[in-house]
């Protein structure tokens, strides 16, 4: 774990209220694993006073890449940030996905900005089948940057599917038994619990990145409890996770 000055590249606008910065970070960009985050302290002043956590998109030679939509005043001021501005990074933080292991189709699921992490992830599944699945409300939600092989899913039936990305999912489970499959998976609550349903009703392995509230993120502020399928056991988002085995967390 290191703190880093980085000189911003970039920053732009890849779909509606959503935005792609890039740093130059050789050192974190050498070290982060996808599913990993950073920590980033957005101006050198008081306000806002507590780092944002944001999980890399993407990592190019000594660029590391974050994508963001404008939520409070630190992302406002984040999507403000141009050439020759900094951030301060502290990372790598908290646990990723794991990649290594028996199994042939990798299947991304992400609802809304849970795209984010998957750029980055599909580049490091070289050599894997890859299909991807993403849902959203409406198109405008649907976040398609840096993926391959895509379905999407709207529950207005704007774009794709008409319904949720887990139907979608359900559609092809003839298709996705045909080989051993790992889901990997980010967004929002309501869509990891009905995915985590379904992955273990079909005995399908799935990852999961969870969010929460980080301050420090590093364990020190115990501030991002999650359950665990154990009674009365709780590991930290930030330390433990942010991915965790669907089986292994109650979310």
């Amino acid at each position: 774990m290191v703190i880093s000055k980085a000189p911003v590249v970039s920053t732009r606008e890849i779909h509606e209220n959503i935005f792609l910065l890039e740093a130059r970070c050789p050192v974190v960009a050498s070290q982060i694993k996808p599913g990993q985050f950073c920590n980033i302290k957005i101006t050198e002043f008081s306000s806002p006073l507590l780092r944002r956590p944001f999980s890399v998109c993407d990592v190019n030679g000594n660029s590391i890449y974050f994508m963001f939509n404008i939520f409070g005043e630190g992302t406002k001021l984040l999507s403000r940030k141009r050439e020759g501005d900094t951030v301060n990074i502290l990372a790598p933080l908290g646990n990723g996905f794991t990649i290594e292991g028996d199994y042939e189709h990798a299947i991304i699921v992400a609802g809304g900005l849970g795209a984010a992490p998957f750029p980055f992830l599909t580049k490091k599944l070289d050599g894997k089948k890859i299909s991807t699945f993403i849902g959203g409300r409406t198109a405008n939600d649907v976040i398609t940057y840096g993926m391959e092989n895509i379905q999407t899913a709207t529950e207005d039936g704007s774009l794709g599917f008409k319904g949720n990305v887990v139907q979608l999912l359900k559609n092809n489970l003839p298709e996705i038994k045909k080989h051993k499959t790992r889901i990997f998976s980010c967004g929002p609550n309501p869509m990891l619990r009905a995915l985590k349903e379904f992955c273990i009703e079909n005995e399908i392995e799935c990852q999961a990145s969870t969010e929460c509230a980080m301050a420090c993120g590093f364990g020190i502020c115990q501030g991002c409890p999650i359950e665990t399928a154990e009674k009365d056991k709780y590991l930290l988002v930030c330390k433990d996770g942010p991915v965790f085995d669907v089986r292994d967390v109650i979310i």
